[in-house]
């Protein structure tokens, strides 16, 4: 990667500052599972936009900002959206991240069980599943972030119905089957640290016989019955894994894992972290690495 280096003026005198960016999302939590073999669909990894490696959904690597010294940019890093408590109840949608006119939207919430099949959420931002009775469709990913989640098989009696799996930052969720979850979809690697690291891993869903794994990057692992799913990581927005129940309880879906915001720019400028944010710089050759891994305020650089 090319240095980056302070904009200059026509006079000569540097005016603002090249920042390379990662911003992901808050991973969507996933359907819950109740008795009779109910269960939910997987979360949604939540929206990925880079400027470093690739980008989430299969769109064009994004370029960096060109900002102003000693003026404060928005950073907000969002949270994931909680599980379903039951088969009566959606996961929720992840939050939305931001960086400056960067927005990374919130991946989608697995469906809750709607008599038929339960369905994956979508990766960045997809509404939840919709519960309506035949609805087996996964909902669309946003552009440029995310992927759609996975369709939900028909449910039998007595069998855990084969939940999707939610949409990941490269890859849709995996269908269900009638016996088994579908996968979650996988993340995208990106080294704006100078280290490869995935973020952006859908959910699995869940199945009598098989679950669904989580996508790389963080996706929860769907469940069998009887279990809670397991929750996306933290700060790679990965989508919760759904929950499944047998013959009685209540049992939740796993939450989302929580987003991030990264931020390189050269090794030369100072960043200010403020209140409400929390981060870290560390330097990587001649850049400087800002890692903000929760809450809302403002950045700025000298």
């Amino acid at each position: 990667m090319a240095p980056m280096l302070g904009i200059m003026s026509s006079a000569g005198y540097p005016r603002g500052i090249s920042v390379n960016y990662l911003v992901v999302a808050g991973g969507g939590g996933a359907g819950g599972g109740s008795a009779n073999y109910k269960a939910g669909g997987g979360g949604g990894a939540g929206g990925l936009r880079s400027t470093v490696t690739a980008t989430g959904g299969g769109g064009t690597l994004e370029s960096a900002l060109t900002l102003s010294f000693s003026t404060n940019y928005t950073v907000t890093c969002g949270a994931g959206g909680s599980g379903g408590a039951n088969s009566s109840t959606a996961g929720a949608q992840g939050s939305n991240s931001v960086f400056s006119t960067i927005t990374s939207t919130g991946g989608g919430g697995g469906s809750a069980f709607d008599a038929v099949n339960t369905i994956g959420g979508s990766g960045g931002g997809g509404t939840n599943g919709n519960t309506g009775a035949g609805s087996q469709s996964g909902k669309a990913g946003t552009a440029n972030q995310g992927y759609a989640g996975g369709n939900g098989a028909n449910y039998l009696s007595g069998d855990v119905a084969g939940s999707g799996g939610g949409g990941g930052a490269s890859a849709i969720g995996g269908n269900g089957s009638t016996y088994n979850g579908g996968n979650g979809g996988n993340g995208v690697a990106t080294s704006i640290t100078g280290t490869s690291v995935t973020y952006g891993g859908g959910g699995g869903g869940c199945g009598e016989a098989g679950a669904g794994a989580g996508g790389s990057g963080g996706g929860g692992a769907g469940v069998t019955k009887n279990a809670n799913g397991t929750s996306g990581t933290a700060n790679r927005g990965g989508g919760g894994g759904g929950g499944a129940a047998g013959t009685s309880g209540n049992y939740s879906g796993g939450s989302g894992g929580s987003g991030i915001v990264i931020l390189r720019y050269p090794s030369s400028k100072t960043i200010t972290i403020g209140a409400g944010l929390t981060g870290s710089t560390a330097t990587d050759g001649s850049f400087k690495v800002t890692t903000i891994t929760a809450g809302t305020g403002n950045v700025s650089w000298v």
